[in-house]
Formats: C-alpha cells, sequence, structure tokens
C-alpha cells in the first residue's frame, strides 16, 4: 500500500486530539497488573503496542505474542519472569532481530529460568516459573536500553529481597527510567537512584486509578507540521510538562526550526508557525531520541544546517533509524554525514524535489510520520504507510482534518 501526500496550500488551522502516552500506558499497565486490586487507567494510549500489551497482560498462559512491540516484548520478558508454570515469548520476523540478551542475563541472574529457542541472545523466549532468588545485587550495561532497566525496577519490589541495580557505563534516555521510577512511586513504592546505583526494596504496589497524559513523542509531528505550513495554528489537548516524558524538551527548543508553542495551565498546547528560526542547530538528542528523525526532516526542509550527537540508541529501534534517514533524506537533496561518536550532521545538496520522491519507511511507524510533513511543500509518496498503527493509529485521519490530501493505492 502507498499513500500521497500532498497539501493545497494556505494556513493549516485545527484542533487535534492525541491518546495518552504510549511510554506512560505500557507502565502504567505492567504496575497496575502488578497491584494488589488493579483499578482503572483513563486515557490509555491507542497504539498497536499498548493493545498488545493490554491483550498479553489478560492471557493467562499459552504462547505470548507479541507482535511489533519492542517495549511489549521487553516488559512482558521480565513480568513472565515473575510467573508460575512455563510460557513462550515470541515476536514478529523483525522482533525476532532485536537483541534481548542484556536483559535475560540479568533476570537469570537473579533467579530467572529464561532459555532461548532460536538464536541465542534474540527472540523467541522459553521462560520457566521463577525459582528462589539468587541475588539482591546485580551490575547491567546502561548503555544498551533505558527499557531493560525499567522491565527489572517494575518486578524488582515482587522480589523476597527486593533489587540493586549498579549501573555500568554512561546511561543512555535516562528520563524514562526517571519516569519509571516516578510513577513506580505513585504506585505507592520507595526507591532510591544514587550515584548510578537503585536500590528498591521488597515491597506491594497500591491500587490506583491512573490517568495518563497525552503523548509528547507524537505532537512532534505536528510541530513539524506548523513548522513547514505557513502562518499556522494547531491546537492540541490534555498534555502536561511536569516530567514525566523527555519528548516535551521539543518546548524548550522548537523556536529555532520555527515554531512558538505554549502550553496553559488546562493541558492546552498552542503550536503557531514563526518566520524566525535558527540557521545551524547543534542539539544532543541522548535523552530524547524518539524527536531526531522529526527534528532532522524539519531542519533539512527548511535548509537549516545540523549537528546532532547522542544517537546510539537510533541503531537497535525497529530499524537503524540513521541510515534509514540518510537514504531517504537523500531522496530530497539532503545529505547527512555520520561519526564515530554516533552523531551526524545534515546539509543540503543541490536542488531537492526534482521529483517527487517516494519514501520506504522500514516497517518504523517514525519514519512514516516524520516524512509525511513534506507533503506540504510538494506532493510525496509514502510505502507502507499503515506501520503508524504502532503508535499513533489516527496519524492519517488527523492530517486530512488538518486539510491534507491523501491518495491512497494498493
Amino acid at each position: 500500500m502507498t499513500v500521497q501526500v500532498s497539501y493545497k496550500g494556505g494556513p493549516i488551522n485545527g484542533r487535534v486530539h492525541i491518546s495518552g502516552s504510549k511510554s506512560i500506558s505500557n507502565r502504567a499497565l505492567i504496575l497496575n497488573a502488578l497491584s494488589v486490586t488493579p483499578q482503572e487507567i483513563s486515557n490509555l494510549s491507542d497504539s498497536d503496542d499498548t493493545q498488545a500489551l493490554q491483550r498479553l497482560l489478560s492471557q493467562s498462559d499459552g504462547v505470548f505474542d507479541a507482535h511489533h512491540a519492542g517495549t511489549t516484548f521487553r516488559f512482558m520478558t521480565a513480568y513472565l519472569a515473575m510467573y508460575s508454570g512455563e510460557q513462550i515469548l515470541t515476536g514478529s520476523e523483525q522482533m525476532q532481530q532485536r537483541p534481548i540478551g542484556a536483559l535475560v542475563d540479568a533476570l537469570n541472574e537473579i533467579g530467572a529460568d529464561i532459555t532461548y529457542q532460536n538464536a541465542k541472545g534474540y527472540p523467541p523466549l522459553k521462560i520457566g516459573a521463577f525459582g528462589s532468588q539468587k541475588k539482591r545485587e546485580i551490575t547491567v550495561q546502561a548503555d544498551i536500553s533505558s527499557q531493560f532497566l525499567s522491565a527489572l525496577c517494575m518486578i524488582a519490589p515482587t522480589l523476597p529481597e527486593g533489587l540493586v541495580i549498579k549501573l555500568a557505563g554512561a546511561l543512555v534516555s535516562e528520563p524514562y527510567l526517571l519516569m519509571t521510577l516516578q510513577m513506580m512511586a505513585s504506585f505507592g513504592v520507595v526507591s532510591s537512584y544514587v550515584d548510578n546505583t537503585i536500590v528498591i526494596q521488597s515491597q506491594s504496589y497500591k491500587s490506583i486509578a491512573y490517568a495518563v497524559e497525552s503523548d509528547w513523542s507524537s505532537a512532534g509531528y505536528l510541530f513539524a507540521i506548523a513548522a513547514l505550513a505557513q502562518d499556522s495554528e494547531i491546537i492540541l489537548s490534555h498534555f502536561s510538562n511536569a516530567g514525566l516524558q523527555a519528548d516535551a524538551e521539543i518546548m524548550e527548543f522548537c523556536h529555532q526550526f520555527g515554531v512558538e508553542a505554549t502550553l496553559s495551565n488546562d493541558g492546552t498546547l498552542r503550536l503557531k508557525s514563526s518566520d524566525h528560526y535558527a540557521s545551524s542547530i547543534d542539539h544532543n538528542f541522548i535523552t530524547h531520541p524518539d524527536l531526531t528523525q522529526t527534528i532532522a526532516v524539519i531542519c533539512a526542509a527548511k535548509g537549516i544546517s545540523v549537528k546532532y550527537s547522542g544517537l546510539k540508541t537510533l541503531y537497535i529501534k525497529e530499524t537503524n533509524r540513521v541510515e534509514a534517514l540518510k537514504t531517504e533524506l537523500n531522496k530530497v537533496g539532503v545529505t547527512m554525514t555520520e561519526s564515530e561518536d554516533a552523531a551526524f550532521e545534515i546539509e543540503q545538496k543541490g536542488k531537492a524535489y526534482i521529483q517527487e520522491p517516494t519514501f520506504d519507511t522500514y516497517q518504523d511507524h517514525r519514519m512514516a510520520m516524520c516524512l509525511a510533513p513534506l507533503g506540504i511543500i510538494k506532493p510525496i509518496t509514502i510505502r507502507n504507510p499503515e506501520v503508524v498503527s504502532k503508535s499513533y493509529p489516527n496519524y492519517w485521519r488527523d492530517l486530512e482534518q488538518l486539510g491534507f490530501g491523501l491518495d491512497w493505492s494498493s
């Protein structure tokens, strides 16, 4: 399937509802499941990942299939490790190419019984019943995935002796770990995180009703639309800048790429186009890597010179996002130069849009959504646009609501 994305021109004005944060929703679902009496969670994400996690948490036995949902797979690995009986946790062919070894090693060190069904270090997994706790203190590489650490932290209070996690190396995406610990506190669990050491005593989660704030990662694509459109205003609701979501950082530097944003006390987020933007941007994305593709495309379209760093985790996402950006931006006359320290620079080379580009998405929802706003400049075509369902199922509907033209073809 493909979709041609175009825009008739002029201002873009409208109101869009974005559902709850996928990151917060998935953590809330695990914490709620670990509570004594699960309660209602409101404004849950409508993403595929969250729906997959809801489905698996309601399943009692058999083969647990996470499909493409990476966060779901990682959180369920730790959750099922505390389960009774024997379970199989698997995923799509793509998921079976994503490493899980560091998390499995840590869980087995604690006392879990997890073995690999195929290639060592990769799904699918056979997860046996948890035995006695072997260790209270473990060391985990912090530079691989913060989701591994979050998975360990969330099951830590349920262990007979609790857990002490020592972090080795530079921690990537620290705000997501802090999100986990803050949410655990909301569910009544006390933790300590000092000098690269996390201490969580054995204790019980409290049962609470929980409201999920709207997703800043998804809002980033609306920032892109405001940046590329002329004299536009987009209004979003149910947002918070309370510190849970790292991608709220986009509020701090959006003026550099031509967007003025204001957030009211009632959670209303207003995005307005601006004629003023920086000629160059130098930014470290280590705490909010999911914004990288969006900002890269904005800057490429506006001719802003870019130097990015802190991109180590982008190589092991749904695809190698650095390589994917290189390939797709080259189709519109943009060159990305990569350095050895997980950084890259972007600059225009020649004339872009000599002919209508057709972009590939690499089974990556964020590739489809970050490229679509380019349709404001000139019609573009995107292959496999359905991948947006992973995190933002209503993305194409919302673009139509804002006045975009979408021409679908099978």
